[in-house]
């Protein structure tokens, strides 16, 4: 059967027809989909099942998927002291023509509603607890042990791509070699925590990255409302203060900054501010 949805082109799941997808996925998992709560992004889709769950439908090109396989919610149901839903099952295959591969993981329903979308423009209320289970995760995340290695952008994280990076916005004589890796979330923003209880989904890009690339992600995520982008470097000050946050704060702001950056971008100018800061750190040792 060929899908409705096109294979081996870049296609955005918030317009394209998937309802062969939907009907593979339900006929798979032997659920129904509740059209009136699917959430459509540009390369998933999401929806509530019949028995109460949530099911949550990505489309990845081949040549985007590692060697380590596309498991990272399957993979994540193992990790301890982390509050995020419950997985359950999932779902494989391979598109007609071979360049593309869909995926349904089936998971528990999330204990609230998304923060907001990835970039804030406004600063929700987060009261302290759910600033102690954001850390309390994170922290257990960081002790955990994994082969995996996080791709943040669907691109596999190394040395050389932080340096890459850095290097291609930021001039000056300062060291951006890595020394600390450790398990991180690798898609930390406003759109993959829930809030009141707070839940951390979205595990896809999960693995070993350097230390403080979450804070840098979220951070950055942030910088649009000054006084949440500072709540969550109080929060995780330990992060931003080490060597190696210092070069992921960087490695975010290059995402801000670099040749893809929006004119009217209201976090253009205090990552441009913040990254001069921290150059300097870094070149003062």
């Amino acid at each position: 059967m060929t899908l409705s949805v096109s294979t081996g082109q870049a296609v955005d799941l918030r317009v394209q027809p998937v309802g062969e997808v939907l009907d593979r996925v339900e006929r798979s998992l032997q659920v129904g989909l509740l059209p009136e709560t699917m959430v459509r992004k540009r390369r998933s889709v999401g929806a509530r099942t019949d028995r109460d769950t949530w099911v949550r439908i990505e489309r990845r090109l081949l040549d985007k998927i590692s060697d380590q396989g596309w498991n990272g919610t399957e993979s994540a149901a193992r990790l301890k002291g982390i509050a995020q839903p419950e997985w359950h099952g999932c779902v494989v295959w391979r598109a007609p023509d071979g360049s593309v591969m869909w995926r349904a993981d089936e998971t528990d329903l999330l204990p609230g509603a998304p923060v907001g979308n990835a970039i804030l423009s406004e600063a929700p209320e987060l009261p302290d607890d759910w600033w102690g289970a954001l850390n309390a995760s994170l922290d257990a995340l960081a002790k955990q042990s994994t082969r995996r290695v996080a791709t943040p952008d669907t691109e596999t994280v190394t040395q050389a791509l932080v340096t890459e990076s850095v290097r291609g916005v930021f001039s000056g004589d300062f060291d951006t070699t890595i020394e600390q890796w450790v398990p991180a979330h690798a898609d930390l923003n406003w759109a993959n925590m829930t809030a009141p209880a707070f839940s951390l989904f979205d595990w896809e890009d999960w693995g070993n990255a350097p230390l403080g690339l979450d804070a840098a992600s979220l951070w950055a995520s942030s910088l649009a409302v000054p006084a949440l982008a500072d709540r969550v470097w109080h929060e995780r000050r330990s992060d931003f203060e080490s060597r190696d946050g210092k070069v992921m704060t960087l490695f975010a702001c290059s995402k801000i900054l670099g040749p893809y950056a929006h004119p009217e971008d209201p976090r253009l100018e205090p990552a441009r501010r913040i990254a001069e800061q921290v150059i300097k750190e870094l070149q003062a040792g």
